[in-house]
């Protein structure tokens, strides 16, 4: 009889399973954790560029920038004596005569600065994203339809430059140069520039330009 009493009936079995799953079923996190999992399979499953398309229709590969030019890559090799490989401005976008300029380069990996900055990690050269703000500099300090000028321009400094991040092959250049002195009469403008990859601030200076004699 002892030996009997010791041995637990079905019901006393089933009844100290359901006390012990009981707390940790109150307090499960299992929904949570596997709406958690659901969450990181949809994020590495879909890999979307960070663009806002919420305002447009259709597929993303529609949802590109699509600027009209104000001057493209011809009208401006008819202003810059710049030439491939360092013309470092595709477009102008916004241009208004002595006051500002906007434009931009497409950064690629075919770009010939790459295979050596760096081997192991394309970026583009600090100075280059400079140079191109330099550029669109001369396109808004020099007059088209004066033919001497456009062989006498000079980058005469910079001041105040700052890198705030990477830029890399795919990365879109957008540039802004405002100015903010011109003295004509010796040929001087002073401008501050700065360069965007989308909202992301990536470098800025005050450019000195020359035009030569």
């Amino acid at each position: 009889m002892a030996a009997q009493c010791l041995q637990p009936t079905v019901a006393q079995r089933l009844t100290s399973r359901s006390q012990r799953a009981a707390p940790c079923l109150a307090g499960s996190t299992l929904p949570l954790r596997r709406e958690r999992q659901r969450q990181r399979l949809r994020q590495a499953l879909i890999v979307r560029a960070e663009v806002d398309v919420s305002q447009q229709t259709g597929a993303l590969e529609k949802s590109g920038p699509d600027f009209k030019p104000l001057k493209d890559v011809q009208a401006i090799m008819d202003i810059l004596p710049h030439r491939f490989p360092f013309l470092l401005v595709d477009r102008v976008i916004e241009l208004e005569p002595e006051k500002y300029a906007v434009g931009y380069k497409n950064v690629t990996i075919n770009d010939n600065f790459f295979p050596g900055h760096f081997p192991q990690r394309a970026i583009m050269p600090g100075v280059l994203q400079v140079e191109a703000m330099a550029q669109l500099g001369g396109l808004l300090m020099i007059n088209p339809e004066n033919e001497a000028a456009k062989n006498n321009f000079f980058f005469g400094g910079v001041d105040n430059c700052k890198w705030r991040r990477p830029v890399v092959p795919g990365d879109c250049l957008m540039m802004r140069v405002e100015l903010v002195k011109f003295n004509k009469r010796y040929g001087f403008a002073k401008m501050r520039g700065t360069c965007h990859v989308g909202a992301n601030l990536v470098c800025e200076a005050d450019l000195n330009l020359v035009m030569g004699k």
